[in-house]
């Protein structure tokens, strides 16, 4: 086995460890529900603030890092755009394409950096965070505001919500620590790198028992145009461009994993909340996570990762 295996492959086992508790119903009851909420509102939080408050942010590239993951997620959200038309799709099925494209998997993307490159791999990872999840999120909801399926109550409930995005307020509370010299002091830094080292493993498994295996059945254009762009051409695009900005091999490593990543789970949320089509997004997240197990390691393979 390669080494890109060997990292990722645990990762992918949570996963379907998830999918097969979720088959079972285990725990049952409304368990899964408020471990996820758990896991998104204080251990992930914790684990992105423990790791940029006491980082060398400045031995990452994050100018060159950017200019790769959103440049490349820019122009592809204006590409499905400019093909919007041409894939006639109606306005709910559109949004949900658009997620499907553009969204990434954090569970899957700080957990596998961190299998490839250790500490290093996880500071990356969380400046890819830090620069990746407001400006998608914005995106998305733009998409939701343009295409019509908002009303004026649910678009002042979209943005509050984007105002209080824990992952976004964690990343800028890291970033404060980290610039102003305070870090972590005395036992927080040792409890919050506690909380955080919980989220990924219980993240990946709720990423699996999120998975819904009968949306497989459901192949048509959207699911093929999200697919294609998430796990082909944005990859594609994000690796020419870290080779062209001369990017080191962790930083070109980690870029890459955040480019081939699935789309996040949470996008099912936002569907049914802003008026997608929750059952094509339930198809787009299950289809891209199973489908990354191929496909993450061959594109890592690709730099010797």
């Amino acid at each position: 086995m390669t080494g890109v295996d060997n990292a990722l492959g645990p990762l992918f086992l949570l996963i379907l460890l998830g999918v097969v508790l979720g088959w079972r119903r285990l725990p049952g009851g409304d368990f899964w529900p408020q471990l996820e909420r758990i896991i998104y509102f204080l251990l992930f939080p914790a684990m992105l603030v423990s790791t940029l408050a006491t980082a060398d942010v400045s031995q990452v590239p994050v100018v060159r890092v950017a200019i790769a993951l959103l440049g490349a997620m820019l122009l592809f959200a204006v590409c499905l755009w400019g093909l919007r038309s041409r894939l006639q799709l109606e306005a709910p099925a559109f949004t949900s394409v658009f997620q499907g494209a553009l969204r990434f998997n954090t569970y899957v993307g700080v957990a596998g950096a961190s299998a490839l490159h250790g500490s290093t791999g996880a500071t990356v990872a969380a400046v890819a965070v830090a620069l990746m999840v407001p400006v998608v999120n914005v995106l998305c909801v733009v998409s939701f505001i343009a295409a019509g399926t908002l009303g004026p109550a649910s678009l002042g409930r979209s943005l509050t919500a984007l105002l209080r995005n824990p992952l976004i307020i964690a990343c800028v509370a890291g970033i404060t620590l980290n610039l102003s010299g305070i870090g972590l002091p005395g036992w927080s830094e040792a409890s919050v790198s506690l909380l955080g080292r919980a989220a990924l493993p219980l993240g990946l498994v709720a990423v699996g028992v999120a998975l819904r295996p009968k949306a497989l059945t459901r192949l048509d254009r959207g699911v093929w145009t999200a697919n294609l762009v998430k796990l082909a051409l944005m990859p594609a695009l994000v690796l020419g461009l870290a080779m062209v900005l001369g990017l080191d091999p962790i930083s070109r490593d980690i870029t890459l994993l955040f480019a081939a990543l699935p789309t996040a789970t949470s996008a099912y949320i936002l569907a049914r909340q802003l008026g997608g089509d929750a059952e094509l997004m339930a198809a787009l997240i299950t289809g891209q996570t199973l489908l990354a197990m191929l496909t993450l390691p061959l594109w890592l393979s690709l730099t010797g990762g």
